[in-house]
């Protein structure tokens, strides 16, 4: 009777522990929490009738970072990653070729982008790893030069948006059988060009790829 009783109590449990832990298809996933994006960045010069030898230098930024997933068998999902506006600091490289300082100015970004991604799913375990892949487009918006700039003749600043390749890796470890925390680590392909014009002349930095590694930290909901 002891055995009998012990075996249904070990069935139970583990029926509680894979509802508790493995997702399954048909579920969603909701997070929300901090989003770093840390550009890798690499530029051609500025060029102004001819090339003036200063390339530029880009700043990261946090904002809220969320994302939505819904599972279409019990190992992959698909997800979208959205967030408040980036807004980044661009800075001149190695030295400031218009006496104005070191910043160039301000540009704003939106970086909506669409993983797949592949759980390893382990039924009896709190962490739940995956990797991904996907596509991104970049919005570039509200470019602006700081007054300084904008005194020394700098003005109709644009950059192109911008269409990628993303890849992630990242984990969930789930603390109720509907709360979880998440931590992931993206990498997406972001390059534009910036056209302007300086006292009347056009301008353009013909190469730069921001290429930037995004850092994120959740707190997620299951349905």
């Amino acid at each position: 009777m002891k055995k009998i009783g012990y075996t249904l109590f070990s069935l139970a449990s583990l029926t509680a522990a894979h509802s508790v832990l493995a997702f399954e298809k048909g579920e969603i996933l909701l997070r929300g929490g901090l989003a770093v994006v840390s550009p890798n960045d690499s530029t051609s010069n500025i060029v102004v009738a001819s090339d003036l030898g200063v390339d530029l230098s880009i700043e990261n930024n946090t904002q809220l970072g969320l994302t939505v997933a819904y599972f279409f068998n019990d190992r992959m999902n698909v997800e979208v990653l959205a967030a408040t506006p980036f807004k980044h600091q661009v800075n001149f490289g190695v030295s400031d070729p218009l006496g104005t300082g070191d910043k160039l100015g301000d540009v704003t970004h939106l970086p909506p982008t669409v993983f797949v991604n592949y759980y390893f799913n382990e039924a009896t375990s709190q962490f739940q790893p995956y990797v991904g892949s996907g596509l991104n487009y970049t919005f570039i918006f509200d470019e602006k030069f700081t007054p300084a700039n904008d005194a020394a003749g700098l003005s109709d600043l644009s950059l192109d948006n911008s269409f990628g390749l993303a890849a992630q890796v990242g984990a969930d470890y789930l603390l109720t059988d509907k709360w979880f925390v998440n931590a992931a680590v993206r990498w997406i392909d972001i390059d534009t060009r910036a056209r302007f014009t300086l006292n009347g002349t056009d301008g353009s930095v013909d190469d730069i790829q921001i290429d930037p590694w995004v850092y994120t930290l959740s707190l997620g909901y299951r349905f």
